[in-house]
């Protein structure tokens, strides 16, 4: 083994390109699949291992109490099927005014518990104290991280007279409340309604949930139950915006595999077919065929641990980051997210050393058999029948002979020919893949800007959620931004909390009259709410709640209900968040008014003149140009970029190497056609040609192969659902484009080896005949 290891280490610093070309690919497929793997288990394992922490209950359901006394809803918790079970607890809703903490206003859902533990939906207090006796209630924290203590304190006046002092701040992973007080608070609140939290033996789909939640109330009346949530709804809003990123990156992981495979493939074979004289002066020296092949495994496996150990290293530093964009504002308590899996690492670090040696062990079996004579001749001796027929033909056109010569060169290797246009094939799939992806990105980014113009934002209340009241009306507001020089359209917007039927955690209600032009191009489904109880939303929050356009539903405010119909669905949207007329807030709250304003100004008309004007009709108004960008499809992009760049770089070391093998293999004939006189310029383009029709060929492949990737990506973004004129990005030139791709992709790996030729004399080619 001592002379394996002196060979080995010999081959690898001799052979420093090849070495070098594993190592790269070793190391950007190994970073590539590292981040796939960890936001797949980022999207689902967190969830699970904080819900697990928590107990966190399978159904949340509430009753009437109207229509069930609390001995029955007690007894639901031992019928069959239940696992554990945690109530009655009163629940009554609480209006809230604007501003009050970080809130918009509205409704609050509140729970009467008188502990925060318990056998279902332990909450995880997050700072001060839990609400024991009357006057004291603790707010659910729906942010990340700690709101800290300086809000602790703050003072709520209910309806009825009484007045809640914040105490502490909680998370429930069960979202089953927005805040909570004590039993004895909660009967002053005189509640109408009762929640039980159950955990289930059988919840592992929506139908054995609805099985086990029917079983459960048996025997309480049908029309008690009001609603009922589930924890898979949670789950699926808890991955809502890792969902947008999971198949664009898992995609790029599987491309980075594959061409991984396919470049350390054909690095492999050519290492060996190049190194013949190696292999048979090693067994001539007296190396045995096991040790042959032991040779060219540890030669190969030396890079590709050194390539996974940094790609390793490479994954755990991008994790973060990108995991902390694709979990931003997401509810876990104090549970973590986006660490990388332990399992993960072990896969990587032990998945791609054995995927290289397996792809090297059929190649080094070839090693295996080669007699020691052989080896040792076959570098000098001409091969013939090896795509001799296709040649003549070629030679037989009217191209130039350097043309027709370089485009006979691939049938000579057909092996390795397959395995670079693979990798040329996957080079201009993962291009094309990035250049539609970042097409329809850029067009989402312009939605609703179509005609050029800017886009101002005016809020009134003053800087920061000020308390400072507008000397006008919200009407008189909206008239004066209409007449500023440059507005063509104005829409006001007012923001409450709601409550819908069934949800125990309240909606945020968008309210909006004005310039209806900005709908235009948001709805993909259905069309604009135009009356009163007439709503939309995104996709996220018609799936978490399974409503579909038609549907039907409640809306409650300020002890007012409207009857609410889904007529269309915007192309994205906040998970809790709906959008719906003017009428409708008319009917729930009679005395609201608008406390934010779009403006569409014309194009050519100067932004940052209007905000200022329109900051000068108010002392309470505020008025600022929004920012075309967006965290979310910048993070996309640069991603998509990175990812197209890195894979274009390792099929171009695909290409690089094979013309690289194929020069060193020909050197002998390379000093031939010098020697009658061909130049070095016909041997460039020659040695370009043999590459760049296997380049055309890869694009005319890849490019519907990025087009069904690209359709794939887009049609499975969980939270946009984007419309078909977002899809439809590909026209004449783009595609043109892409099959230059291909072709720019083999001719940037052959120019180096190519000009090496061109610069090699005849004298050092021919001076061993």
């Amino acid at each position: 083994m001592r002379a394996v290891w002196r060979a080995s280490r010999a081959a690898v610093k001799r052979r420093r390109v090849q070495t070098f070309v594993i190592g790269l690919v070793v190391l950007c497929s190994t970073t590539t699949v590292l981040l796939a793997l960890t936001l797949l288990t980022a999207a689902s394992s967190p969830f699970d291992k904080a819900y697990a922490e928590q107990r966190g209950a399978h159904a949340a359901a509430s009753f009437d109490t109207t229509k069930a006394s609390p001995e029955q809803l007690a007894r639901t918790a031992k019928q069959p099927g239940v696992e554990a079970a945690a109530g009655p607890f009163g629940q009554a809703v609480v209006d809230i005014p604007k501003d009050w903490l970080w809130m918009a206003g509205g409704t609050l859902s509140v729970v009467g518990r008188a502990d925060p533990a318990g056998p279902v939906d332990r909450i995880d207090l997050l700072e001060g104290r839990w609400a024991t006796g009357t006057g004291e209630i603790v707010v659910n924290w729906s942010a990340q991280g700690s709101p800290g203590t300086e809000f602790l304190g703050t003072k709520l006046k209910t309806p009825g007279g009484a007045t809640l002092t914040v105490v502490g701040f909680a998370a429930s992973m069960s979202k089953s409340a927005s805040a909570w007080v004590s039993p004895a608070q909660m009967t002053q609140l005189h509640p109408t309604s009762a929640q039980m939290l159950y955990r289930f033996t059988h919840s592992s789909t929506e139908a054995e949930l609805s099985t086990s939640l029917a079983q459960a109330t048996e025997g309480v009346p049908e029309e008690a139950l009001t609603g009922a949530q589930t924890y898979l709804t949670l789950k699926q809003a808890f991955s809502a915006l890792a969902d947008s990123y999971l198949p664009f990156m898992t995609l790029f992981g599987i491309l980075g595999l594959l061409v991984s495979v396919l470049i350390v493939g054909n690095v492999v074979s050519g290492a060996v077919v190049s190194g013949f004289r190696h292999i048979g002066v090693l067994k001539a020296l007296g190396f045995t065929p096991n040790q042959v092949v032991a040779v060219y495994l540890t030669m190969l496996s030396v890079p590709a641990v050194v390539g996974c150990v940094l790609g390793i290293l490479a994954g755990n530093a991008l994790a973060g980051p990108i995991m902390k964009v694709a979990f931003t504002g997401i509810d876990v308590g104090r549970a973590t997210v986006g660490e990388v899996s332990p399992w993960a690492t072990v896969a990587c670090l032990l998945g791609m050393p054995a995927l290289v040696l397996f792809t090297a062990l059929i190649p080094a079996l070839r090693a295996h058999r080669l007699p020691a004579a052989q080896a040792i001749s076959a570098g000098g001796a001409p091969r013939t029948g090896r795509g001799l027929r296709i040649q003549r033909m070629l030679g037989a056109t009217r191209l130039p002979r350097p043309v027709s010569l370089g485009l006979g060169q691939p049938f000579a290797r057909p092996a390795r020919t397959l395995l670079t246009l693979a990798a040329i094939v996957l080079g201009v799939t993962t291009v094309t893949l990035s250049t539609g992806l970042t097409s329809t990105l850029v067009a989402y980014g312009n939605l609703g800007k179509e005609d050029g113009g800017a886009r101002i934002q005016v809020t009134t209340g003053g800087p920061g959620g000020g308390k400072t009241s507008p000397l006008l009306d919200d009407q008189q507001i909206e008239a004066r931004l209409s007449a500023l020089p440059g507005a063509q359209g104005v829409r006001a917007r007012a923001l409450s909390q709601a409550n819908m039927t069934g949800q125990n955690q309240p909606v945020f209600a968008d309210f909006y009259r004005g310039d209806n032009s900005l709908y235009e191009h948001t709805i993909v489904k259905g069309r604009a709410p135009k009356a009163a109880g007439e709503i939309v939303a995104g996709p996220a929050f018609l799936t978490q709640r399974g409503l579909k356009i038609g549907d039907q539903t409640t809306l409650e405010l300020n002890g007012k209900k409207i009857t609410a119909t889904v007529v269309g669905q915007v192309v994205e949207g906040n998970a809790r968040a709906l959008e719906t007329t003017w009428d409708t807030l008319t009917r729930l709250a009679p005395d609201a008014h608008a406390t934010e304003y779009t403006v569409r100004l014309a194009p050519g008309a100067d932004a940052r003149a209007y905000a200022k004007a329109a900051g000068r009709l108010d002392p309470a108004v505020h008025a600022s140009v929004l920012d075309d960008g967006n965290a979310g499809i910048t993070t996309v992009i640069t991603f998509s970029v990175v990812f197209t760049v890195l894979l274009t770089l390792v099929a171009s070391l695909g290409v690089f190497n094979t013309v690289l093998l194929n020069t060193r293999e020909r050197r002998r004939d390379l000093g031939m056609l010098k020697s009658i006189g061909m130049t070095p310029r016909q041997v460039i383009l020659m040695t370009v040609t043999s590459v760049a029709g296997l380049g055309a060929v890869g694009a005319l492949l890849g490019i519907p192969l990025g087009i069904a990737a690209h359709r794939l990506v887009v049609d499975h973004v969980g939270v946009i659902d984007f419309p078909q004129a977002m899809k439809d990005v590909w026209h004449a030139p783009q595609l043109a484009a892409m099959l230059l791709a291909g072709v720019t992709i083999a001719v940037l790996g052959a120019l180096i080896p190519a000009r090496t030729a061109a610069r090699t004399t005849i004298a050092t080619v021919l001076h061993t005949e």
